[in-house]
């Protein structure tokens, strides 16, 4: 008798997801080439420099507030609950929840807001950048930075509840694109306001970035005929409940907010240059990790709580049996591809005017690290998103602060190891980062495989097989690409190796006959119809 565990996904569900997850991607794409042009600007003008430092220190602070309140933690709390009413025909208590919700998030954010503006200086000397104590003007600027960008977090929270109540509606375009909405903010701070204002003029870019990702997706709200209601709602179930599963996460989402701010304190004692060099070359990981696994993961959590909902296992259980399958075949070429071509992406990218050699160099040698962390990151972004499904954000979160809790030790020993080695200390952060959610992976996976009585194993070990041999003669072709290019200028070493890159490795999922190769064919066909 055939295993049931090996029993294929629902073409539906998997149909669903996949074509949801094409219109993300599609999102996240134009969210990323806006993200790129606002990186290359700022790049330019301020470079690896003292200003930039003190940005993005400052910026870490009000991230930590809205990632706290009202970030991953809300949605994975929020859209299963909401989902649940309305797969159950309950609209006017899924509207009711929201209401509570979305008064409770702009209390809450707000008083925070207020005494973390109140408390800058603390918070700066004593926590976040110590390093910075050496030099006054700097941290004065940290301080000032802070309570300027304070507003955005309450925003982005606001806007973070909305998008959770289009997701859960199955509107995904117009969510995605919110980030493209926070960059254009960000460069016209940098294009229009700071050449008069200097590093100000990119934090007041944040604030209107932040104002734009939540107006963008208020007519699409309007269109779902939403019910407000002035309430708070604290003894209702649906509150309680989503209280109870965002209780959990919101203490995963503490200890990931305290290895940035780890981060950040350490490289700021490090050579100048090194805090805005993790923050680049994170953000740079954190691009393909967007196109791939959160625009999948973003589609694939309404269709797995919807799964659950209806007492249906099995479904799910294929369904992310298929879903990891997949993230496996598109983040290990990604994973690949941004170690190999790393310096030339970089120096195409980012290095002119304030961005020099140098500030290559400090980028690309953490990006080397934070690069073979791209697979791990992925899968936890779609292992996560299946026990928030399930109505747990318990077990995730132990197994997140259990992996965040070695990465805050990992970061300590490493960039030690680091300066004994008279390596540049701040790749010892990346490494730690990298190696911490690998085993946050490996966890998961252990533990969700229990859960759902198997993950269809043969399927997903058949699709790795594939992609690690199509990834190794995609790595030799680069490797010799770049041997032959010798002094090519920078952008045809790095768009060549791009292309070469991803033709070698197609044609080698080609001649495995890989289905999911069929699917996207059969995707983008009908897209063009």
């Amino acid at each position: 008798m055939k295993n049931l565990s090996e029993t294929p996904a629902p073409p539906s569900a998997i149909s669903q997801i996949a074509r949801a997850a094409s219109l993300v991607t599609t999102a996240y794409i134009l969210s990323n080439i806006a993200g790129l042009i606002r990186q290359i600007l700022v790049a330019n003008a301020f470079g690896t420099s003292a200003p930039m430092e003190a940005f993005n220190a400052a910026n870490r602070i009000s991230e930590t507030l809205f990632n706290l309140v009202a970030g991953g933690a809300l949605g994975s709390a929020f859209i299963p609950t909401f989902t649940s009413l309305l797969a159950k025909e309950k609209r006017q208590e899924a509207w009711k929840l929201a209401s509570s919700i979305f008064n409770i998030i702009l209390i809450i954010l707000t008083a925070l807001a207020a005494l973390a503006a109140i408390f800058a200086p603390q918070v700066v000397r004593y926590v976040i950048a110590p390093g910075f104590a050496s030099d006054p003007a700097k941290e004065a600027l940290t301080i000032a930075l802070t309570r300027l960008m304070l507003p955005s977090a309450v925003l982005f929270g606001l806007s973070g509840l909305v998008m959770g109540i289009l997701n859960s509606h199955r509107k995904f375009f117009i969510p995605a694109l919110t980030p493209a909405m926070y960059q254009l903010g960000m460069i016209f701070g940098v294009t229009v306001l700071s050449p008069s204002m200097g590093i100000y003029g990119l934090a007041w870019g944040v604030l209107i970035g932040s104002a734009l990702h939540l107006i963008l997706q208020l007519p699409l709200l309007f269109k779902q005929k939403a019910a407000y209601t002035l309430s708070l709602s604290l003894d209702t179930p649906d509150v309680r409940e989503v209280a109870r599963l965002m209780g959990p996460r919101v203490l995963g989402v503490a200890v990931v907010q305290l290895n940035f701010w780890i981060n950040v304190r350490l490289a700021s004692g490090m050579p100048e240059g090194s805090v805005t060099a993790i923050q680049v070359a994170f953000t740079l990981m954190l691009m393909p990790l967007a196109a791939i696994a959160q625009s999948i993961a973003t589609a694939a959590l309404p269709t797995f709580s919807t799964q659950v909902a209806n007492n249906k296992l099995g479904d799910m259980r294929n369904s992310l049996s298929a879903t990891l399958r997949g993230i496996l075949l598109l983040s290990i070429p990604a994973s690949l591809g941004l170690v190999i071509l790393r310096v030339p992406i970089i120096a195409l990218v980012l290095q002119r005017g304030q961005f020099d050699a140098h500030s290559t160099s400090l980028v690309a040698w953490a990006l080397l690290f934070y690069g073979v962390g791209l697979v791990g990151h992925a899968m936890v972004e779609i292992l996560a998103r299946a026990f928030y499904a399930l109505h747990d954000t318990k077990t995730p979160v132990m197994i997140g602060i259990a992996a965040m809790s070695l990465n805050v030790l990992f970061s300590y020993i490493f960039s030690a190891m680091f300066i004994r080695q008279g390596w540049m200390p701040h790749g010892g952060l990346a490494l730690a980062n990298t190696l911490a959610t690998a085993l946050e992976m490996v966890g998961l996976i252990l533990i969700m495989r229990k859960r759902l009585g198997g993950l269809n194993g043969k399927q997903i070990g058949s699709g790795l097989g594939k992609s690690l041999v199509s990834g190794g003669l995609m790595t030799a072709a680069i490797l010799c690409w770049i041997t032959l290019a010798g002094d090519f200028s920078v952008w045809l070493i790095a768009l060549g190796g791009i292309l070469i890159g991803i033709v070698v490795y197609s044609v080698g999922l080609g001649v495995f006959k890989t289905s999911e190769l069929k699917q996207l064919y059969q995707i983008i066909r009908s897209r063009l119809g």
